[in-house]
């Protein structure tokens, strides 16, 4: 028998990995993104409300402080609170825009930085001290730049909170306006939290977000705060769940009410170098987790050039039958996850942007080439 004839050909193999990449694509879907799909909050038998230290850090942050800072300060919240404005050795017009809200907010204590923190970039210092300074156990963190989506914010992420509950995951959405760059932005943002808040429901936490994060004092001071990575720009919110969540003390809430909001940036440029800020803590990961997100970033990556190459090279009938499934999965988990996180506007372009993330992967694959900057403003 000719050996031949059990080699495959060289189109056979371009459609049997197209097939391996598909099913690893579908395992993501089914595995973990349905968790949050179909994600239902434990109703509880008793309810306890907590005391919460909200904590913010400024720096040159006048204008986002006029706009966003009242909606921390007028929550709906009956029990003990407090927020927290550390501003960070800025020029501006904050530090006498703080002092007229403090008379006005009897809970609002304003902590003023006059000098940096050498050998620790970002905005871990002035998170530490907030954090330090907080009166009560939970803290709830958000930017100056962020508002709270209802007047219920602290309200609904204090409920997460039960005797084995350490941190809760909020989502951190983006104003919605016109046009493709907010789009992309907000769907890369979804596309994120997808990932994070999955995870975190299947005992795997990895990441949070700054503008909406929660946790207690004990286990920031359990860690020893940020002293693992003070070296590095980032990774006040990333890096510290990281190392901190597990699968017993870590809790998501999805809540709309319990949603933070910001403005997105208004150029590319200014997203290009927000995301590659970020993504510079990925490699800090477990090793757990950067197999887990870099095996779904690699599949995703490579599906659509496979697809087009088997279609061209193959059998178009059987790629496209293997393209609609996994479109058919995705059409099934992203809608109630879409619709849970109010992001359901993007549904109807789900397609385009899922194609456009072969180009994400391969623009940030090469800005990650370049040295992030030190400071977080």
């Amino acid at each position: 028998m000719n050996l031949s004839n059990f080699l495959l050909s060289w189109q056979e193999i371009i459609f049997v990995i197209l097939c391996s990449i598909t099913f690893i694509q579908i395992f993501y879907y089914l595995f973990f993104f349905s968790r949050l799909a179909f994600f239902k909050t434990a109703i509880k038998n008793n309810t306890q409300t907590h005391p919460v230290s909200v904590i913010i850090c400024a720096r040159d942050e006048a204008g986002n402080l006029v706009k966003n800072l009242p909606g921390s300060l007028v929550q709906a919240y009956s029990t003990t609170h407090e927020v927290i404005v550390v501003n960070d050795n800025s020029f501006d017009d904050s530090k006498y825009l703080l002092e007229e809200f403090e008379r006005n907010f009897k809970h609002l204590k304003v902590v003023e930085l006059k000098q940096e923190a050498k050998m620790i970039p970002g905005k871990k210092f002035p998170l530490s001290v907030g954090i330090k300074t907080a009166k009560y156990e939970i803290v709830l963190l958000t930017d100056a730049d962020c508002v709270p989506s209802s007047e219920h914010w602290i309200e609904k992420i204090q409920e997460s909170y039960d005797d084995s509950t350490e941190i809760v995951l909020g989502y951190g959405a983006y104003h919605k306006k016109k046009g493709l760059l907010n789009r992309l932005i907000r769907w890369e943002t979804f596309h994120t939290a997808l990932q994070y808040l999955s995870y975190a429901l299947a005992g795997k936490p990895y990441m949070g977000v700054g503008r909406n994060l929660s946790y207690k004092k004990a286990i920031f001071f359990r860690h020893k705060g940020f002293s693992s990575f003070n070296h590095i720009s980032s990774g006040d919110d990333d890096l510290f769940i990281n190392t901190a969540a597990t699968k017993n003390n870590t809790r998501i809430n999805i809540s709309p009410e319990a949603f933070t909001l910001s403005d997105s940036p208004n150029t590319w440029n200014q997203w290009v170098k927000q995301k590659r800020r970020h993504y510079s803590t990925a490699k800090y990961y477990k090793p757990l987790h950067q197999f887990l997100l870099g095996l779904y970033s690699l599949s995703h990556f490579l599906f659509f050039p496979l697809l087009i190459a088997a279609v061209a090279f193959y059998n178009w009938q059987w790629s496209l039958l293997v393209f609609s499934i996994r479109f058919i999965i995705q059409l099934i988990i992203l809608y109630p996850c879409m619709k849970r996180l109010n992001e359901k506007d993007l549904f109807p372009f789900l397609l385009l942007l899922d194609i456009w993330m072969f180009f994400y992967y391969f623009i940030f694959s090469i800005t990650l080439l370049l040295k992030p900057r030190a400071s977080w403003k």
